[in-house]
């Protein structure tokens, strides 16, 4: 494991990178935060151990952009501080700081408690093993090409701008954020249940296909509801569930499975509901070309107040220019020219 060591002070800074290397570990050191966030992005560095006090960028100010940032994976941090008022563990823990250790430290207690954090960190395997499953299911459909990363990128752009805006505060907070982030690509899961001669058509479905492919949106809710009858605590698991019996409800009720009209509709599901229509508009289908994107704007623009909520609309417009980033990133290789040939009502 790769720790990154942070702080003004050289000889703090030798200290704690030698008791590490000692123990086995790959020690990249930095003199401030700034430094740190500039090694961070795009590194396998998962942990970071840095002063409180720092000139330019101090400990809080790091671990709050750590956790505003978008990188690979969680990245845990403890904070060496000669602090010990509750007053300032508060400070440090809403800020995002998972531990702290009283300067001057013991060698010691650095490593046992990196050892703790390498523990926690293993937990992370759980996304691993949820986004295997969600590829399990989207591989029985070959036309989909990078469409979980982009539903789950699509999905943390638009939470993080509903937070900004300060949209539904009492509801998308960090946690809600990473629960999305990890469970979005879960939405179609359902999907194992479609037999391949509905799945897999290349032509319009007909009345009767169709009902069967709406099916998808109960199977997978079922399917994830045994899991949360067994782990109720699990909030992430209750999050996949609603997502995957929502995100083709609309807000006039008009939706399925369960006609279910604004509020009622979980957040989740309304978030997801945009990421997918958009996703679905802007890639190449077994039964469409790409939309071009001022279209597929155009389109959602026109579900405003129906098909979706208003004001994730607001957070979608706000947020464009992102959308088409990650389009353009995890793109499917589609035609530039992007026809206009698609089916009207079919599912993403």
């Amino acid at each position: 494991m790769r720790v990154l060591v942070v702080d003004d002070d050289p000889v703090a800074r030798e200290l704690a990178s030698a008791a590490l290397g000692e123990a086995g570990y790959e020690v990249t050191a930095a003199a401030d935060g700034a430094e740190a966030m500039a090694l961070l992005e795009g590194s396998d560095i998962r942990l970071v151990i840095s002063d409180w006090m720092m000139p330019e960028m101090d400990g809080l100010q790091l671990c709050q952009a750590i956790r505003e940032a978008t990188l690979p994976g969680y990245v845990y941090v403890i904070l060496l501080t000669g602090r010990q008022q509750r007053t300032d563990i508060v400070a440090g823990l809403e800020a995002g700081a998972d531990d702290f250790i009283t300067k001057p430290f013991d060698p010691a207690e650095l490593r046992v408690r990196v050892k703790v954090a390498r523990r926690i960190l293993s937990l992370e395997t759980r996304h691993v093993a949820i986004f295997a499953l969600a590829k399990l299911a989207e591989s029985r459909d070959p036309e989909t090409g990078q469409h979980l990363e982009r539903i789950r990128d699509y999905c943390l752009v638009l939470s993080r701008e509903l937070r900004e805006r300060g949209t539904f505060p009492d509801v998308v907070n960090e946690q809600f954020i990473q629960n999305i982030y990890l469970t979005s690509p879960l939405h179609d899961i359902g999907k194992v249940g479609i037999p391949d001669s509905v799945l897999l058509k290349p032509d319009r479905l007909s009345d009767r296909e169709f009902e069967i492919m709406k099916a998808h949106a109960a199977i997978g809710a079922a399917t994830l509801d045994a899991a949360v009858r067994q782990y109720p605590e699990v909030d992430y698991l209750r999050m996949a569930r609603d997502i995957a019996l929502t995100h083709h409800e609309r807000v006039d009720g008009s939706g399925y499975p369960q006609q279910l009209r604004g509020d009622d509709i979980p957040i989740c599901g309304r978030i997801v509901a945009v990421a997918d229509v958009y996703d679905a508009m802007t890639t190449r289908r077994v039964y469409k070309k790409a939309f071009d994107q001022d279209v597929a704007r155009s389109l959602i623009l026109e579900g405003n107040g129906t098909h979706f909520d208003p004001r994730i609309i607001d957070a979608f417009v706000a947020a464009e220019s992102r959308f088409i980033e990650i389009s353009h990133a995890l793109g499917d290789g589609s035609d530039p020219a992007r026809e206009l040939q698609g089916q009207a009502g079919t599912v993403g």
